[in-house]
């Protein structure tokens, strides 16, 4: 990794939804704002800015992360999907975003997308999961509308595979 000077700014280059893309960047940028500001792949949310809250969350090379606690040279040469890469190039909901939408998991849809993209890494390694593990998963997220139970209910829809 070739060191960069404090007022340097890096090349950074990363498989964005598929997409090859390179942009500049400050050596502090947080990848959220990265993805958002500078890709212009604006359904990363950021909240909290200190990996409490969730959603921000994105997968880097497959494995959910909180972008606002990685620096976007971090993710140079990396695979980094958002929740833009989970419907259909037509439109069609995956079935974890139809799940949420058939439970009415969401209302304002800020903590959405982080929890989309913590449940598609979390439910590829465990298909099956039990209540007690989806809310275990789900403690990792702040969500101040729904309450909860849609989320669980449509995580376990997505499970159950219908």
């Amino acid at each position: 990794m070739r060191r960069v000077k404090r007022n340097e700014r890096a090349r950074v280059g990363l498989t964005l939804n598929g997409r090859k893309l390179v942009a500049d960047a400050e050596p502090r940028t947080l990848l959220c704002d990265f993805i958002r500001h500078a890709l212009g792949a604006t359904g990363t949310h950021v909240g909290c800015e200190h990996g409490v809250c969730g959603a921000c969350t994105v997968l880097i090379d497959g494995v959910a992360t909180r972008s606002c606690l990685t620096l976007a040279v971090q993710a140079d040469g990396r695979d980094v999907q958002t929740v833009e890469s989970l419907a259909a190039a037509d439109g069609t909901l995956n079935p974890l975003q139809q799940a949420f939408r058939d439970n009415h998991a969401l209302q304002c849809g800020f903590c959405t997308p982080g929890i989309l993209m913590s449940f598609t890494d979390y439910l590829k390694r465990n298909p099956k999961p039990s209540e007690a593990e989806i809310r275990d998963v789900l403690c990792g997220h702040l969500c101040r509308c729904t309450g909860y139970a849609g989320i669980v209910a449509a995580i376990k829809q997505a499970a159950r595979g219908s």
